[in-house]
């Protein structure tokens, strides 16, 4: 079962209010659906949460309609169809599914507008598994002024929805890693979280090894880059010049630096100090290098 699967299962074990019900068959009915006058069709492959919001009817709107499955070899999955004919007018009255957009009086709590992200979730949301790609929250959607509404609830708990345009309809999706966490706390999915948190949290901790050991890669590659740099002025120092040009502490600073070509100006000026009783800063260190530079400047 894919991880949009799970999420959706998660939502329809749920039990909510009326009010609540009200919203999440708003909001999936109106992404969902194929409307006349007579009846409103949905069709749909995901049978499970299909079922689910015939539940709620005829729960809510003492409906008597059932799931008919559709034998079309065009599709993939199988593929099942809800016809409903009865109470259209209460339904459609309650449920504002007649309207472009609902009014703000039917979502005017956050519950309601977490309602109505889980009610379009069902219809036609997705989420990427973490462990298997990159992070990505999606709404599709055919309507325009649809697309809008959901990036507005959305926007309003500050997850940086953004939406655009499409093939066949509008997207509305979200990127941000965390903000796709917070979207599942905010629909009250905890298996989800559980599971999408601690792949984040694994994923983040390997995406951090590599950054610092790319991180101290690079810093070996510059210190060993700049020592050969030196090496190779001592070199023509040597050649051109002979030890005997330097002054002593230049002649210091050459036989260390020939002795331990790999290490680091401050691990060197450690050894230094270490080995000849004799303190030399990081900085002064540097000072003699740039004038063994200079000596080596002038002979090119």
């Amino acid at each position: 079962m894919s991880f949009t699967s799970e999420v959706k299962k998660e939502i329809i074990e749920k039990r909510y209010s009326k009010i609540e019900n009200d919203v999440i068959l708003s909001s999936y009915i109106r992404n969902t659906k194929e409307q006349s006058n007579e009846r409103i069709e949905i069709i749909t492959e995901n049978i499970e949460v299909l079922s689910y919001i015939l539940e709620i009817l005829k729960l809510e709107y003492d409906i008597t309609n059932t799931i008919e499955k559709l034998y079309q070899t065009n599709f993939k999955h199988d593929v099942y169809r809800l016809v409903i004919d009865e109470n259209l007018e209460e339904i459609n009255s309650n449920l504002i599914i007649d309207k472009d957009i609902v009014d703000d009086y039917f979502i005017d709590s956050d519950d309601l507008k977490a309602a109505y992200l889980k009610g379009a979730f069902l219809a036609t949301g997705s989420i990427n598994d973490p462990k298997k790609s990159r992070y990505h929250l999606e709404f599709l959607t055919e309507n325009v002024k649809e697309a809008n509404f959901i990036e507005k609830i959305l926007n309003y708990f500050y997850l940086n929805a953004k939406s655009i345009k499409r093939e066949k309809g509008y997207m509305v999706y979200v990127k941000e890693a965390e903000k796709i966490g917070d979207f599942l706390r905010l629909i009250g999915t905890n298996r989800a979280i559980m599971y999408y948190e601690d792949i984040r949290i694994y994923r983040d901790h390997i995406n951090m090894t590599n950054r610092l050991n790319n991180c101290e890669q690079a810093n070996v590659d510059k210190i060993i880059s700049s020592a050969n740099k030196q090496i190779e002025d001592i070199d023509l120092i040597l050649d051109k010049l002979g030890m005997d040009f330097l002054d002593e502490k230049l002649q210091e600073v050459v036989i260390y630096r020939k002795k331990y070509p790999d290490v680091s100006l401050e691990e060197l000026s450690n050894i230094i100090t270490i080995e000849t009783s004799k303190p030399i800063t990081k900085s002064g260190l540097n000072h003699r290098l740039r004038k063994l530079k200079e000596i080596a400047s002038k002979i090119k």
